[in-house]
């Protein structure tokens, strides 16, 4: 039998290995920024275009590498980082593994300017799809400059993978965040299509968190401190009354890298237990400094998921230290069981001096005198009252007896009998009759049995065809209002507020923004409630960050979906007849009446012989 096992080319291994380390142009933009970190910068640029896909750049003012450096550095596994096996246990450095570059080179156009501190010319190196093209000395500043270009050119598949340009910007927010998080005392520039998103100085960690999620989010946190033999933990938490339903701001940080870890997370979730209702997720910024021998970083290509040696000890510390900080700092509910606060002052009047209730009375008022000085109990004329055509008022009553009461219609029910509206039924189509089953199904009958409607997922099928035909067909009605609400959000939060503008004027919204971190509500569709708009705008903000679903469909779509899942009557809420009328008929006039968008049943029918069955 011949041999069939053979060493795979280099380029074909290259692309083999970018699957894993890079999946999309967030994955560059990670790797990027970790290199620029470990060459010890202390001003990092990253400029995008188009989501990543055309252009991705990050410029550094470290160390710089030399001319032979530079070649070899897209050379697979090669690294100044380690140099023996033992080395992996003592990691102190981002990358180690030297698999990115040469990864990145491999589905990529990558031009790359370095200097050393020392040197008078840099090094241009310009590769694309692993083959090196030009390499030659050129003029350029202390540092390195990547430029990494089309991204999966030569990988068609896998460049139409990936999403729109805005839902690629996004992940290589979230990345960029979990870096400048990590190193506040670096400086950081972020451009997408030439517009500054992000200005960073060199600051503290609280600042950084600020400079981030804007100048709101540092009245929500709570300093959390604790130094062990295991561990040294820092960082802050968020307040329990600004938790979301969705895992918005959750950062782990172990040894300044960014990691994720379930088991970590149900601590700090268990330290927060009876502050939180069960569905919504608090927020941290947690630091960890432990022994590099430790911990392992090595199990996963993105080296986001890491092994403790001790996690239960770990785990215990950290619970302990979030809830300690949450009392220490006022923030969980103490009882006093001897205090009253009936008797407490009220915050207003604590300053104040009590002063003395003074009355004044009038010792000349009479009450038995009118302004002109007369008693009260003057003589009063009479008037004489006409009687005349008194008999007239009993006109017409000798020929009561002969009244006949048939002649007289009386008003009919409100509801009509069952009866009434047999003939009025088609086949599969419900009647005029309805009624409400425990607050969450509607009742109505059909020519063949009965029929069972899910009131919240009827609603939700009836305005997601609303809303998606309002979106594309741009005629969506708008109510203004008379004040307008001025709505605080985080920078991230206002940015997809933004970047969803069109489509929320289409739908009836009038907004207006009032600066980084504030908007102005003009105007609100017919059917929202004034007072339910913020809770809707920081809803629909959660989850379309959670993205269920919007893989494959379009923004308009996905949209529509999330203002019907907020919008529609909830179960629980009584519906007057009326209404549950209006529900049944605007269901059935729907294209798919059968489906709420999320692809639900909206109603069931149960056939009159399964009734009969029920009573052999």
């Amino acid at each position: 039998m011949a041999d069939i096992i053979k060493l795979l080319p280099d380029h074909v291994a290259n692309q083999i290995a970018a699957g894993e380390v890079v999946q999309r142009p967030a994955s560059v933009v990670k790797e990027l920024l970790e290199n620029a970190i470990d060459a010890q910068a202390t001003c990092v640029k990253l400029i995008v275009k188009d989501g990543g896909k055309a252009l991705v750049q990050v410029v550094d003012d470290g160390v710089g590498m030399s001319h032979t450096d530079a070649r070899l550095s897209f050379e697979r596994h090669a690294t100044s980082k380690i140099q023996t096996a033992e080395d992996l246990f003592q990691l102190h450095t981002k990358g180690f593994r030297g698999e990115a570059l040469a990864s990145i080179a491999a589905i990529a156009h990558v031009d790359m300017q370095t200097k050393t501190t020392d040197a008078e010319m840099g090094t241009l190196l310009k590769i694309e799809g692993s083959k090196v093209l030009l390499q030659e000395p050129t003029v350029t500043h202390k540092g390195t400059s990547i430029s990494v270009k089309n991204l999966f050119f030569n990988i068609p598949a896998r460049r139409n993978f990936l999403k729109s340009d805005q839902v690629e910007l996004r992940h290589i927010t979230d990345e960029f965040h979990r870096v400048a998080l990590a190193h506040p005392s670096i400086e950081f520039h972020f451009y997408n299509n030439s517009n500054e998103l992000f200005n960073l100085p060199q600051t503290k960690h609280r600042q950084r968190i600020s400079n981030v999620f804007g100048s709101r989010m540092n009245q929500r946190l709570v300093p959390v401190s604790e130094e062990t033999d295991v561990v040294t933990i820092m960082g802050f938490i968020c307040k329990p009354e600004f938790a979301k339903k969705s895992r918005g701001e959750q950062y782990f940080f172990a040894n300044d890298r960014f990691i994720k870890s379930p088991y970590l997370h149900h601590a700090v979730v268990a330290a927060f237990e009876g502050l939180i209702k069960p569905d919504r997720h608090p927020g941290y910024f947690l630091y960890f400094e432990v022994d590099p021998s430790t911990i392992d970083i090595n199990i996963h290509p993105t080296k986001t998921e890491v092994k403790f040696e001790d996690e239960h000890t770990l785990y215990a510390i950290l619970r302990s230290t979030v809830k300690h900080a949450l009392g220490q700092f006022s923030v969980a509910p103490v009882l006093d069981f001897e205090h009253d606060p009936n008797l407490d002052t009220p915050y207003a009047y604590q300053d104040k001096m009590a002063i003395l209730p003074k009355v004044t009375v009038d010792q000349s008022f009479n009450p038995f005198e009118n302004q002109a000085g007369q008693g009260i109990f003057k003589t009063k004329t009479k008037t004489k009252t006409d009687t005349s055509g008194w008999e007239q008022m009993y006109q017409g009553l000798e020929s009561m007896d002969s009244i006949e009461f048939s002649s007289v219609q009386f008003e009919s029910s409100e509801h009509p009998e069952p009866d009434a509206y047999t003939d009025q039924e088609v086949l599969g189509q419900p009647s005029g009759i309805t009624f409400q089953l425990h607050r969450k199904y509607i009742v109505s009958t059909i020519k063949s049995g009965m029929l069972l409607i899910d009131q919240h997922r009827a609603h939700q099928r009836v305005l997601f065809e609303k809303f998606l035909k309002d979106i594309t067909v741009e005629q969506g009605v708008s109510q203004q209002l008379l004040f307008p609400l001025e709505i605080y959000f985080l920078k991230d939060d206002l940015n997809i507020l933004m970047e969803i503008r069109q489509s929320l004027c289409n739908v009836g919204f009038a907004v207006e923004k009032l600066g980084d971190e504030c908007i102005k509500v003009l105007g609100k569709p017919a059917i929202l409630a004034e007072n339910d708009i913020e809770v809707l705008l920081h809803q629909m903000i959660a989850d379309y960050k959670m993205g269920t679903g919007q893989d494959d469909t379009s923004q308009a779509e996905f949209l529509a979906r999330i203002l019907s899942k907020n919008m529609a009557v909830k179960t629980g809420e009584v519906l007057q007849v009326e209404s549950q009328l209006a529900l049944v008929n605007d269901l059935f006039q729907c294209k798919e009446p059968a489906l709420s968008p999320f692809k639900k049943l909206t109603y069931i029918t149960i056939a009159e012989n399964d009734i009969e069955n029920k009573f052999a």
